[in-house]
């Protein structure tokens, strides 16, 4: 079952459309299943077992341009945009995105150095779905899934030749191209792809002023907001017989970005920066062999490479900068899984992962080597009753820290998931795990310019999830989910301040900062979604989300930067054959942030919003269609971080042309 879907501004809708339905079909053949992790139920379907789907489908039709715009369609999933560093990084359930790691077709992404990723950097032209796992995430994804997974599945050609080219044109002087393109030639296959999505700024909502003492977003757009990223995939592939697949992949990301500087009242210290390149290069080799009848040996071997530089302007003029602040992170690595069938009724999945890391700044130079296994078993109790369980083992060690002391640290990892169907349509399912994070180089090493010391001896941080939860088709054209979640955090890294004279630009003379497993923190919630076809031409949804969030170990301080309610509705009418009308409302609450004054943090909320968006389609022939539409109507003006004000009105277009 497809979860209803979100996202602020843009219009999305299940996969309950009619032209949906035509192109599921479509959908699961043309997925790349060698880049999944975890095993699809059925291959004609979008059910995953222990994952949700965003399909292509809805990533093409809702304009859900970047990865954190398709991410936010999530129940349980939050994006947050702008800050200090013009970024969109996302929460599951309460877990960032160094607890949340991103893959590609199975091949990690995050950075190695701070374990994050800028999701706007991530396009999604040639993806062909997004799986997202929560608190009991497959452990054969490797180390690192304390809050879940998200897994980027890139194409595979299912015709003789087949792709698709779009254009588009936005408020803001926003433009976009892409086109795919494949062949599937039996044995053998290709996949490409080339995407530009850029624009020069965009405009601020109805009533936005610029709170600084000394304003400089006068105007009705926002200043210094150029963005710009372009991607380039292939992959070949090798299909020798029916069970067996090669395939090698490349993709290249170019991005480039501005800072636009902090508009509100708290007295941020405004950053005139701009990134002149933030780069990522990727090439790996995915396969499966079988080994008999009831053996498979699947391999993956990747090297990634991310290039990031910063430039540091003196003031709003931006005519002269610091020398550009380069980083620049390598990782190689590989796994091995084999999949064994030859007891009845179970499907035993035994992985080994290495993984290798190296972070530079300057002449500087970090390493990590982390290396797990991990053993998954589904079984088939009954014809009614599943089961999942799972164990890994996983350990880091620091071959390099530069002048500090290495480091190193093991952590072990648990899952249960049992899922029962107690009508032909109505599924309940339960799960426990107990998840680990290891820290990152940042965690262990940053000196925070001057103001911390490091801890190389951090330990891994550990969460137990609990979850139980409902899927049903209650009665003609339903769908019903709903799931109450638990986790318990501990030995979290949160950082502790202490009398020190070894820390010279602390905001306090005579103390440090350091980074320390001290953290503990309760989650739970509940996830709701319903959505119904009224008629073939007629169909509406709503979802909705509830995380409460608690520090335990300072109640003090809140926990920042994740709303607590987040709702979701839309309506889909098709009023003739060739013509596709949706209505979409997206809310939230606000969200805590912190500021310091008189040397003290201080806590307080952004406002909650509500945003609307309405959309046409007119489709003359089933290849070619045209759009055009309005996100945020009402030009609402609404941020997710204090002072870095999100899009107000912005009108679009499109052409769609498939092939």
């Amino acid at each position: 079952m497809v979860p209803v879907s979100a996202v602020p501004g843009v219009f999305v809708v299940n996969t309950v459309t009619a032209a949906l339905l035509m192109a599921g079909v479509a959908h699961a053949s043309s997925v790349f299943e060698l880049g999944g992790v975890v095993v699809r139920g059925d291959i004609s379907t979008t059910e995953l077992i222990g994952e949700t789907a965003i399909s292509q489908e809805q990533m093409r039709e809702f304009n859900l341009y970047d990865v954190g715009a398709a991410l936010n369609t999530q129940p349980g999933v939050s994006i947050s945009k702008g800050g200090a560093r013009n970024e969109t990084t996302l929460s599951v359930r309460g877990f960032d995105s160094r607890q949340v790691p991103i893959f590609l077709d199975g091949i990690p992404q995050y950075v190695p150095y701070d374990g994050n990723v800028d999701l706007d950097r991530f396009t999604t032209f040639d993806l062909s779905e997004i799986r997202v796992a929560k608190g009991a995430a497959s452990l054969l994804y490797g180390p690192n899934t304390l809050g879940g997974a998200v897994n980027l599945v890139t194409r595979k050609p299912t015709e003789v030749f087949e792709g698709d080219v779009r254009f588009g044109y936005a408020t803001g002087n926003e433009r976009l191209a892409a086109i795919n393109f494949g062949s599937n030639q039996g044995l053998w296959y290709f996949q490409g792809g080339l995407s530009w999505l850029e624009a020069d700024k965009f405009p601020l909502g109805r009533g936005f002023t610029d709170g600084k003492k000394t304003p400089t977003d006068t105007g009705s757009y926002r200043e210094n907001a150029f963005r710009r990223d372009k991607r380039a995939s292939f992959k070949v592939g090798l299909t020798p017989n029916a069970t067996d697949e090669y395939a090698l992949g490349y993709s290249l990301q170019k991005g480039q970005k501005d800072q636009p500087i902090y508009a509100g009242q708290h007295g941020d210290k405004p950053r005139y920066w701009r990134w002149p390149y933030w780069d990522k290069e990727s090439v790996y080799f995915i396969s499966n062999t079988a080994l008999g009848a009831d053996h498979d040996l699947k391999f993956r071997v990747y090297h990634d490479e991310y290039k990031n530089g910063l430039d540091m302007y003196t003031d709003s003029s931006y005519s002269k900068h610091d020398p550009t602040s380069a980083y620049k992170d390598n990782t190689y690595g590989g796994a091995v899984e084999l999949v064994s069938r030859a007891i009845r009724n179970h499907e035993l999945h035994l992985a080994v992962h290495y993984k290798h890391d190296k972070h530079k700044d300057g002449d500087i130079s970090y390493k990590d080597r982390t290396f797990s296994v991990a053993a998954e078993d589904l079984i088939t109790l009954t014809d009614t009753w599943r089961m999942r369980v799972g164990l890994s083992h996983e350990r880091r060690k620091s071959l390099d820290a530069g002048v500090w002391e290495k480091g190193s640290g093991n952590a072990t990892n648990g899952l249960i998931e049992v899922m029962h169907d107690i009508t032909d349509s109505t599924e309940l399912y339960a799960s426990a795990a107990y998840k680990t994070r290891f820290p990152t180089i940042k965690d262990r090493y940053s000196a925070r310019m001057g103001r911390a010391l490091p801890s190389p001896d951090l330990k891994s941080e550990n969460a137990r999830h609990f979850e139980i939860g409902a899927r049903s088709e209650p009665w003609a054209g339903a769908k019903v989910d709903a799931t109450l979640f638990y986790s318990q955090v501990r030995d979290m890294i949160d950082t502790v301040t202490f009398e020190s004279n070894l820390c010279p630009t602390h905001k306090v003379t005579g103390f440090c900062d350091q980074a320390q497993n001290v953290g503990k923190v309760r989650r739970h919630g509940v996830e709701l979604g319903l959505e119904q076809r009224f008629s073939p031409t007629l169909a509406a949804g709503v979802n909705y989300t509830y995380l409460h969030n608690k520090n335990q170990s300072d109640p003090e301080r809140r926990i920042r930067d994740i709303p607590k309610h987040k709702a979701f509705a839309y309506v889909n009418w098709s009023p003739a054959e060739q013509w596709n009308v949706i209505a979409s409302m997206d809310a939230e609450s606000g969200r805590y942030y912190s500021y310091t004054k008189n040397k003290q943090d201080h806590y307080t909320q952004t406002a909650g919003f509500v945003t609307f968006g309405l959309k046409g389609v007119w489709t003359p022939r089933h290849d070619l269609s045209f759009e055009a539409g309005v996100r945020n109507l009402g030009d609402k003006n609404y941020e997710y971080k204090e002072g870095y004000p999100m899009p107000g009105r912005v009108w679009f277009g499109g052409v769609t042309y498939r092939f």
